[in-house]
């Protein structure tokens, strides 16, 4: 297995040479500068590539071996093959990919809002922040500043009088908080972020969109990318909901071990994998990991290793410390090593520390929510003492994936 970072690009406040200090390898990127539906060129993607891979003199290498992500622009996900324009150019990026010798994608299919927290920096027992999902908190949001139409049939009468409380304690730093955090796109958010009227008209688009239409519309929308992902020599790695349950009334279909069995069968091509996100998927208590990963193993090409806390609701969690939460991380170690084992060089699975605690001297500076440079620091070593523990030390050194030109 290999260490991987995220790496927001240049403008980041982590430096190539902090990402080589906490002892990754391999760098998971994206042009997050170019809008969403615009095809990257090959000539964008090189030099990102060689801005990455162009190692300083006495410096350790890195590989840019992940692209996360090329965003899925939403009339795909509304209407799937139809939106023929979109996918193409979503294949001509795929093509420049494929052809600077990067051969991961991920990439989500999750509408309107992406990855989603209602508070980016909850005070845990150490004094260092975490990220949290809190229900109370989200359906105060739901029923009371966006006012969703209908949005009441989703909450029982005793939730809606806990979510009517919760916002009119809310003062309107508080209200504004909670706005910004759920309706601005997050880190590596593939949507854009949303005032709370354009979030409304946002939703209206999805009326009548059901779980089976939009996973429809995802299954033709990899029928037609899933050839130029095998001529290109790109694996397509689909991160989980997150959280993996459905939220505003829209639906969600990348949650769950059925979930991807369905779009596995529906799309059988090896290239159509899984990212393996623990943080997303054992937020949901009925998720066995380890199961997962022995049902697909040979499809995990790209793993986020991260850990959550269910809370007194189990639809509430924060993100725990690495090895702290309710995901056992010896356990999803040792199944992944048993997968990696069986591939040949080149292929073995790329790991990233997924977010990380803000703590220490972080908590003084401008930071990424989700993505301070200690606290994931912390992730990586501890992840890296279990994979030395288990007699299988992740890869350290340059790597020639298979196909890097």
């Amino acid at each position: 297995m290999r260490q991987g970072w995220r790496w927001f690009g240049p403008d980041a406040p982590v430096t190539l040479d902090e990402v080589r200090q906490v002892g990754a390898t391999d760098v998971v990127s994206a042009l997050h500068e170019v809008p969403i539906g615009e095809v990257w060129t090959r000539g964008m993607v090189e030099a990102r590539r060689n801005l990455i891979e162009t190692t300083p003199p006495g410096r350790a290498p890195l590989s840019w071996s992940v692209v996360e992500s090329i965003p899925i622009p939403d009339p795909i996900k509304r209407r799937g093959a139809e939106a023929s324009a979109e996918i193409e150019a979503w294949i001509a990026s795929l093509e420049s990919v494929g052809q600077a010798g990067i051969k991961i994608v991920c990439y989500n299919f999750m509408p309107v809002v992406d990855w989603c927290r209602t508070e980016l920096d909850y005070v845990t027992d150490t004094g260092a922040t975490a990220m949290r999902f809190e229900f109370e908190a989200f359906a105060a949001f739901d029923l009371h500043i966006l006012q969703r139409p209908g949005a009441e049939r989703d909450y029982s009468e005793q939730e809606r009088l806990q979510a009517r409380a919760r916002y009119e304690a809310m003062d309107a730093a508080a209200e504004a908080e909670i706005a910004r955090n759920i309706a601005s796109a997050l880190p590596g958010s593939t949507t854009e972020s949303m005032t709370i009227p354009g979030f409304r008209e946002k939703l209206k688009d999805y009326r009548g969109i059901d779980s089976a239409r939009l996973r429809r519309n995802l299954i033709e929308f990899l029928a037609a990318v899933v050839p130029a992902a095998e001529s290109f020599g790109v694996k397509l790695t689909l991160h989980p909901d997150d959280p993996p349950r459905p939220l505003f009334g829209l639906p969600r279909i990348a949650s769950t071990e059925d979930d991807y069995a369905a779009l596995f069968d529906a799309v059988p091509s090896p290239v159509n994998g899984m990212c393996f996100c623990t943080g997303s998927l054992g937020a949901r208590a009925d998720n066995d990991l380890e199961g997962m990963i022995r049902r697909f193993g040979p499809r995990i090409y790209f793993a986020h290793l991260r850990n959550t806390r269910r809370e007194a609701d189990p639809r509430s969690f924060h993100e725990s410390a690495h090895l702290d939460g309710d995901t056992d991380m010896v356990g999803v170690l040792k199944g992944l090593i048993q997968e990696d084992l069986k591939r040949p060089p080149g292929e073995t699975i790329v790991f990233r520390p997924d977010h990380g605690h803000r703590m220490l001297d972080d908590l003084r500076k401008t930071v990424t929510p989700g993505y301070p440079a200690i606290g994931r620091m912390r992730g990586l070593a501890e992840l890296r003492g279990i994979l030395h523990a288990l007699g299988h030390p992740p890869e350290v050194g340059p790597v020639q994936p298979l196909g890097r030109a």
